[in-house]
């Protein structure tokens, strides 16, 4: 493989100092949820491993993901393409057009054969040979394929590499596909969202990266260290679901006061993602917050679980799972429970201390 520059050596040769360095360390470790003991880890993969060459390819995808992308701020994107990776190929980012970019693929793929990245953002469409996506004179997923086989894993970015998001809604009359379930004898991480947030695509990346290893996946191939959780469990309107306090309609007296968005079809409680806890837009805010319920776009087939506006009615359990209108009335029963158990023991410290005194005076 043809020797490329570390991330190091490309910060050095911009000018970074060694202090600044080790500052990008440690907020790297902090993004991906690491310890200080990381930090150390981190700074000698920066140093001695070359950076990792990546092909990105796009098939049918509204290119979400990429403007999600180049909006991270733990760590910059620019640091990413510019410095972490050798962004080799992409027909959005890259200057090079037509046969010069295509040429770049090719070679990309003969010099680090069996050593680069390969980043899936769309997927292809199967129906008609493939003719629904055409890339540089050819179906989308003879270059998927092409691309794939030499490759050291497979990064899907996006609901619909991830899943095939609104391209495979039904009827899917292109056949719409998956990623995965097109090359499958290769190591695929699914990063899903629509988009995925910015430093969840990073921190894939940058993790890769340090340990030379793919993260952890769940049971659905997502990192996780960004998809082990649900966006309910750390939702700041929790609290007011566990309350029983909900908005009854948009705009209402409730919704100015921060209540729960679960009756409004906020599929929080059903998906798995780190927007409660990342965030977008710099850690700024995520849909809940604006306003908006969650409309589940990091689990597979949101697009045809109905409505966004329904809401999830097989929440059976109180407390983490419960059906909204339960809630309330269990809630109600708390609260009428605790003021009646609250008289009680008043009443029973009143006779006490009645008791105690007639036995004073006797």
């Amino acid at each position: 493989m043809s020797q490329i520059e570390t991330f190091y050596e490309v910060m050095r040769s911009q000018g970074i100092t060694r202090r600044s360095f080790m500052k990008y360390c440690s907020l790297t470790a902090a993004a991906l949820g690491l310890g200080p003991a990381f930090v150390p880890r981190i700074a000698h993969a920066m140093e001695t491993k070359p950076r990792t060459p990546v092909i990105w390819v796009h098939g049918l995808e509204c290119t979400c993901c990429s403007e999600s992308f180049i909006r991270s701020a733990h760590p910059l994107a620019k640091d990413v393409v510019l410095s972490m990776i050798s962004l080799d190929y992409d027909d959005t980012l890259m200057a090079a057009a037509g046969h010069q970019a295509e040429a770049a693929l090719q070679d990309t793929i003969e010099r680090y054969k069996g050593n680069y990245i390969l980043a899936v953002e769309g997927n292809p469409p199967l129906n008609e040979d493939g003719m629904f996506c055409i890339v540089g004179g050819k179906p989308f997923v003879e270059q998927l394929r092409h691309a794939a086989k030499d490759a050291k894993a497979i990064i899907s970015w996006g609901a619909c590499a991830s899943y095939g998001c609104v391209q495979a809604a039904k009827p899917n009359p292109t056949r719409a596909t998956p990623v995965h379930k097109v090359i499958t004898d290769k190591p695929i991480i699914k990063v899903p969202g629509c988009p995925p947030i910015a430093e969840v695509m990073t921190g894939v990346i940058t993790y890769m990266l340090t340990f030379d290893r793919l993260p952890e996946l769940d049971r659905q191939g997502r990192p996780a260290m960004f998809y082990s959780q649900r966006i309910h469990d750390k939702c700041y309107r929790r609290p007011h679901f566990d309350a029983g306090q909900f908005v009854e309609a948009w705009d209402d007296e409730n919704a100015r006061k921060g209540y729960c968005l679960y009756k409004m079809g906020c599929k929080g409680p059903t998906t798995y993602n780190a927007c409660s806890t990342v965030r977008w837009n710099e850690g700024v805010s995520f849909p809940i917050q604006s306003g908006h319920g969650c409309i589940g776009c990091s689990e597979d087939g949101f697009w045809d679980q109905g409505s966004f506006y329904d809401r999830v009615t097989d929440l059976t359990q109180f407390g983490v799972e419960a059906n909204a209108d339960q809630v309330g009335v269990a809630a109600a029963g708390v609260v009428g429970g605790g003021i009646a158990l609250h008289a009680a023991v008043s009443a029973l410290k009143s006779a006490q201390k009645k008791t105690q005194s007639s036995k004073e005076e006797a």
